[in-house]
């Protein structure tokens, strides 16, 4: 009977332990994807840049992304996406190629992927705002 209570009660602690981790995980990223909502993403010049590849990385938890820009005559001449943490957000995956052909950052969002489009946008944002370019 005591083994009983005891197993109990154990269950309890480790349900209690797993709800308060997955509120204070919401918590973080309700706030994080609230600060998301608000960043502006500015456009940069690339008159300045020099040739070469260029990663950068933002992230704003749950959505995270990786990307590698290659420069050339300065103009964009690539971006890969190299990792993107997204949810359900893996339609704005789209955007690289979209900054890439506006060669601008100022591009629209993808509907329903609005956090993945931001963070993506950052993260070549990042990449351009870099100094240590590697050469090509």
């Amino acid at each position: 009977m005591k083994k009983r209570y005891l197993v109990l009660i154990i269950a309890i602690v480790v349900l209690a332990a797993g709800a308060l981790t997955v509120k204070i995980l919401f918590s973080k990223a309700e706030t994080e994807l609230k600060q998301l909502a608000n960043t502006k993403i500015e456009n940069v010049d690339l008159s300045s840049a020099e040739d070469g590849v260029y990663n950068g990385s933002y992230s704003a938890f749950p959505v995270s992304a990786e990307v590698r820009v290659t420069i050339k005559d300065h103009k964009i001449e690539k971006i890969e996406l190299i990792k993107h943490n997204n949810g359900q957000g893996e339609e704005a995956e789209i955007i690289p190629d979209m900054v890439t052909e506006a060669q601008t950052l100022d591009v629209d969002s993808v509907s329903g992927a609005t956090y993945s489009s931001k963070v993506i946008l950052k993260a070549i944002q990042n990449a351009l705002l870099n100094a240590g370019a590697e050469t090509i």
